[in-house]
């Protein structure tokens, strides 16, 4: 077959081949089923790049403003989905390409002038990846939102609720379910604050490093860069279109963040079962069995703990790309996409699902209260009452641990027993008892309502100050 530079039958880079490529390898081949969702990046990218040739003299002033009405015309059909896609059209980039010189004429050739698709894609990812990632940050500052006001709620006083805390899945010790909440906040922040810093490593423009090497072209990566809105332009044309770390890195960041999601999943999975009975979900943010009648689901909180799997795999799967690859760009880079979009989908949902289930949620205060009263969880507060008499830890722990065994093993009640025993009394007895537990956790940080004050203002301050940050971006 003839090479028709007028067809749009064939691929941008037709001309080097004397028969049409073959459908096998077009099929394999071909992103453009999944990176369709970069073109308003690719269009940016592109108007950049042709107002850097105007500004180095490359493409007149008239020459110029054709591309961009021809741009903008092609952001008008894709906007309203009436951009009609091809069969040479390989990717996002080159079907923008070949409709702007559709529409602008044989000047439409000129918008690749100094510029490879290896620069334009990764340029058009860093785009994308730089503003999606601001919006997960802003997702979960309200994530973090709702956690605060339903851990205000909960009450930060000694009358407020209390729940047991668990180590090993086992009752250990009371703690203000303000404080539970908190703690999974805190989690979030730092996601946050990775997030964010993600976005100042990716904020680096690739444009004009072309295919590996750069160009013989006086192009000014400086300014285009700018014209895109990112802090700074690649040193290293080589390191700039291979360089795939800020995926990477944006990957980890989402699996983590699906790691913290499915760990607050599992908690509530087990809360509302009626072992546990600590909360109930709102019918909303629940579902039914198909065949038993009485079953109400804790699905959300169960998804975020499974797609915390696919995830992971993600990240280890590009990782797995990248690991052998020399430089510079080699088309194994084109598998850096799915795996992106993919987990910023899932987990954006997953937020957005799991903020809705904790908003909408009931804590039945009683049921943990009740749970948090049981006489062992104040074992560790008789021990400690021992230190402050002056006996050394290890030997308050056994002579606590004897007492437990004891009425374990026989009828008394712990109380009863440490009233008794001579090396406790009565003045080591009145610990034990409804609702003292969580207000004997009185050191910073710590989980009773003498160090919730600075807890709260911490939390308040770390929360202005990423809020304050994610409006910057």
């Amino acid at each position: 077959m003839s090479a028709d530079t007028n067809s749009s039958s064939q691929p941008l880079w037709h001309g080097r081949f004397s028969v049409a490529p073959a459908a096998e390898l077009i099929a394999f081949t071909q992103s453009l089923s999944f990176d369709k969702r970069l073109w308003k990046d690719d269009i940016v990218g592109s108007i950049a790049h042709v107002n850097g040739l105007e500004h180095v003299s490359l493409l007149t002033k008239q020459e110029a403003a054709a591309i961009i009405k021809a741009l903008n015309v092609v952001a008008t059909e894709m906007g309203d989905n009436t951009f009609v896609f091809v069969a040479s059209d390989e990717d996002i980039h080159t079907a923008i390409e070949r409709r702007v010189t559709e529409i602008a004429g044989e000047v439409g050739g000129k918008v690749h002038t100094g510029r490879s698709r290896n620069d334009q894609c990764v340029t058009a990812v860093r785009l994308w990846t730089k503003r999606e990632l601001g919006a997960l940050a802003q997702q979960l500052l309200e994530l973090c939102d709702v956690l605060s006001a339903r851990a205000d709620a909960a009450g930060w006083g000694s009358d407020g609720v209390y729940l047991p805390g668990y180590t090993h899945l086992q009752r250990a010790q009371p703690v203000l379910l303000a404080h539970h909440l908190l703690a999974h906040a805190w989690a979030f922040t730092r996601d946050i604050d990775r997030l964010l810093q993600t976005i100042e490593r990716l904020d680096v423009s690739t444009l004009g490093a072309g295919a590996l090497a750069g160009s013989s072209l006086p192009l000014d990566p400086k300014f285009t860069a700018k014209e895109m809105g990112f802090a700074t332009h690649f040193a290293n044309s080589l390191d700039a279109v291979s360089d795939r770390d800020f995926v990477a890195e944006a990957l980890f960041d989402i699996a983590l963040i699906g790691t913290h999601l499915s760990r607050i999943g599992e908690e509530f999975v087990l809360w509302t079962t009626t072992e546990f009975g600590f909360a109930s979900l709102d019918d909303s943010y629940a579902t039914g069995s198909s065949m038993l009648p009485q079953k109400k689901n804790a699905d959300i909180a169960e998804l975020a703990r499974g797609k915390t799997g696919r995830l992971i795999g993600n990240l280890t799967g590009l990782l797995a790309t990248l690991k052998g690859l020399p430089l510079a760009y080699n088309r194994d880079l084109q598998e850096d996409k799915e795996p992106l979009f993919d987990s910023y989908d899932q987990v954006s949902l997953g937020i957005t699902a799991v903020t809705g289930m904790i908003a909408t949620a009931t804590f039945h205060h009683s049921t943990m209260g009740e749970a948090a009263d049981a006489e062992m969880l104040f074992a560790t507060d008789l021990a400690e009452w021992l230190v402050q008499q002056g006996t050394p830890f290890r030997q308050a722990h056994a002579m606590v641990g004897s007492l437990v065994q004891q009425s374990i093993n026989g009828n008394e009640s712990l109380r009863e027993l440490v009233r008794k025993d001579p090396k406790f009394g009565e003045n080591a007895a009145k610990l034990i008892g409804q609702g003292l537990g969580v207000g004997h956790r009185t050191s910073p940080g710590a989980s009773g309502p003498a160090a919730a004050t600075e807890q709260r203002t911490r939390f308040s301050n770390q929360i202005a100050s990423l809020r304050a940050r994610i409006n910057t971006k």
